[in-house]
């Protein structure tokens, strides 16, 4: 006999717990993706964070830093004004520099939904052995409700 009849369970029944059991699954697989994307997704604000911090650096305070700079090193060094903004010019380039290197290393950090994807993989492979009932392929309805 089998476990069906021993629990006293119909084939409607059975069959219904199955569709049950795989709806979880996949509402399951769909929660467990959105965990994965949302700490994606604080990695990519972190790295977008920086990102406009160094683009806004960069627009609002190189003039004025620069002129500044430039007025500097040739009152200190008593360089000619075109090689002061020249070298004014490259240190505003080693900085935009170092904070397009630290942008660029957060969005590194992000990562597919590895656990989800592996997750899918093995329900899908899974789902992949079950064959449909032999009377059902018999009467050419396989794949169909009976």
């Amino acid at each position: 006999m089998s476990d069906a009849a021993d629990e006293g369970r119909s084939l409607g029944e059975l069959v219904a717990s199955a569709a049950a059991d795989l709806h979880e699954l996949v509402h399951d697989e769909i929660a467990l993706a959105k965990a994965e994307v949302r700490q994606d997704i604080q990695r990519a604000k972190l790295g977008g964070a920086v990102g406009a911090v160094a683009a806004v650096l960069a627009l609002l305070a190189l003039p004025l830093l620069a002129i500044a700079l430039a007025f500097w090193i040739r009152a200190w060094w008593g360089a000619p004004p075109a090689i002061a903004f020249l070298v004014t010019a490259g240190v505003f380039l080693v900085l935009a520099g170092i904070f397009a290197a630290v942008a660029v290393a957060k969005f590194k950090r992000i990562t597919p939904p590895e656990r989800s994807i592996r997750s899918a993989k093995e329900s899908a492979s899974v789902l992949s052995g079950v064959r449909p009932h032999p009377r059902a392929e018999a009467n050419g309805k396989a794949g169909t409700p009976v």
